[in-house]
């Protein structure tokens, strides 16, 4: 029998793998894309910090856990609203990861899907996130999976694609 999915909320016990897996992911890309704003490694303090400000999600494939992302109600640093539509409750996706030994078998796209009806439950109206314009980035993921292009900036040195996904 196949191991379940389930996206379910991290826990303090989670940060360590966590800080592991968003560390691998970066590795990942920079071997494959070279040096850039992805190239970072995570601690575990850097983790729990997330939890505190936002809520963190696992994904896990059984008991392995294969992948994370983070909503929150506040607006990231690097998130101009004026590039979206007008909405009255957005949550922003943040720091969506897939490890990369599970990258492109669907659990992306399975995190994305099941995290619309806890979205719509906080309740939000809409979700919001950037990704970079660089072949590194997630942006052509996010296209594929029905969110819509709503601006391209240059953030500190680093060129963001935004995309908003309406709830209603």
């Amino acid at each position: 029998m196949a191991a379940r999915f389930k996206l379910e909320l991290a826990t303090a016990s989670d940060a360590a793998p966590l800080a592991a897996l968003h560390t691998a992911v970066a590795n990942d890309l920079t071997e494959t894309y070279g040096t850039g704003p992805w190239s970072s490694s995570t601690s575990e303090k850097g983790v729990l910090f997330a939890m505190r400000v936002s809520t963190v999600y696992v994904a896990r494939l059984g008991d392995e856990l294969v992948g994370t992302l983070r909503l929150a109600t506040k607006k990231p640093w690097a998130i101009d609203t004026s590039y979206f539509p007008a909405c009255k409750r957005p949550l922003y996706l943040l720091a969506m990861a897939i490890t990369p030994a599970r990258q492109r078998q669907g659990l992306g796209r399975q995190c994305l899907e099941t995290i619309k009806p806890i979205a719509k439950s906080w309740p939000a109206d809409a979700l919001r996130l950037d990704a970079y314009d660089a072949k590194a980035g997630a942006g052509g993921f996010y296209a594929s999976c029905g969110w819509h292009e709503t601006g391209r900036i240059i953030y500190r040195s680093a060129p963001l694609i935004y995309y908003h996904l309406p709830l209603t």
